[in-house]
């Protein structure tokens, strides 16, 4: 059993959860985040809700010095510290790539030459990675993994995915692990390579890894302030400033939403589980919700049923249709996800009543037309 764990970007809203769940169980605890601007502001201290029993040093892990003094003395590591956000990685290319696919790299880089006392290491993956999801052809069953829909077929607001073949609708299914991956953006390029380039080290020198392939997490401290982080928060942020959640496509799109408790109750599941090794593992629910019928609740809970999410009808390059996942391989091992998605919804907007929220969605729209990057 690991007595000591690193937690990379444990200030983070995914990761100060982990963080409290490990202390929870009796793991001593150190976090490594450089406390990026863009999700916790200017500040020079760790965020109020960092648990208070971790460890903490700032640092960033690019940095090989910072990060090597930082693996002292650890048995295994949850590498949570990554740039976030798909629509703004298309244009920050270098520095997405450098932080995602180097600072892993780097990471991977000390644990097999200078800091080989390190047994276990959980990467953060993604469900991006798939690009579209799964589907099923109608007329005879055939599941088939589609690419992109062409721009001229968005042009002409048909938002649907057809079969090349046939040209039939094609109906969403559950998306495997073994799906054929496909990135259509920067970041889930940069998640391609963090889950592979760790698999690949692992295997070659045999050092237990595992790739936690997260769905759509939502839930406490995720960010309010931050347009590019997930469609909760920044659907939460716009219903808290009176403004209608902003929609591209017509929100029939699907997502598979998974409450931040659950998904780090899955990962320390998943570090404590010497059967889960070398291999991806989907964190996801297997419900599928409509972005359309998250923005809703949302404006439910928060008593804003009068705000109807703006349905733009427009489309960012390089989105999805419809991608929610399969659990079939960690329920078989014996974990499942427990939180509905109101239950968890709930849990999201009673935290924020105590959080301020600044919206930045226009200006990020904004930032990606006039990129040229939103169309329609």
């Amino acid at each position: 059993m690991f007595k000591r764990v690193l937690v990379t970007g444990g200030a983070g809203f995914i990761g100060s959860h982990m963080v409290d769940l490990l202390i929870e169980r009796g793991y001593k605890v150190r976090v490594f985040d450089n406390l990026e601007p863009q999700v916790h502001g200017q500040r020079e201290t760790p965020p109020d809700y960092l648990n208070k029993e971790a460890e903490f040093v700032r640092g960033d892990v690019r940095d090989r010095d910072a990060l090597k003094k930082a693996l002292e003395g650890v048995d295994a590591v949850v590498h949570d510290a990554a740039m976030v956000g798909v629509g703004q990685s298309q244009y920050q290319i270098l520095r997405y790539t450098d932080v995602n696919t180097t600072g892993t790299a780097n990471l991977l880089d000390l644990i097999i030459n200078e800091c080989r006392h390190v047994e276990r290491l959980l990467v953060a993956s993604s469900m991006s990675i798939y690009g579209e999801g799964a589907y099923r052809r109608p007329s005879d069953g055939k599941i088939v993994y589609p690419v992109l829909r062409p721009e001229e077929q968005l042009e002409r607001h048909d938002f649907d995915v057809h079969d090349p073949e046939t040209h039939e609708i094609l109906e969403a299914v559950p998306t495997p692990e073994t799906k054929p991956l496909y990135c259509t953006s920067v970041y889930a390029l940069n998640k391609k390579d963090q889950e592979e380039y760790t698999i690949v080290v692992g295997r070659a020198h045999r050092l237990s890894v595992v790739a936690c392939r997260y769905f759509n997490v939502y839930g406490p401290r995720q960010s309010l302030s931050n347009p590019y982080t997930g469609a909760a928060a920044i659907f939460l942020s716009r219903i808290k400033n009176g403004n209608p959640p902003l929609i591209y496509e017509d929100g029939k799109q699907v997502r598979d939403f998974i409450c931040v408790r659950d998904i780090v109750e899955a990962k320390l599941f998943l570090l404590e589980n010497p059967k889960a090794n070398l291999e991806p593992y989907n964190i996801c629910t297997g419900q599928p919700t409509s972005i359309l019928d998250l923005a809703r609740l949302l404006a439910k809970l928060n008593g804003r049923e009068d705000l109807e999410p703006l349905v733009t009808r427009r489309f960012r390059a390089g989105d999805i249709r419809h991608c929610y996942g399969d659990p079939s391989k960690i329920n078989a091992l014996g974990w499942k996800a427990r939180i509905s998605l109101e239950e968890g919804l709930q849990d999201l907007v009673a935290w924020s009543a105590s959080v301020e929220a600044v919206d930045k969605v226009e200006e990020a729209h904004r930032e990606l037309e006039q990129r040229g990057l939103v169309r329609g």
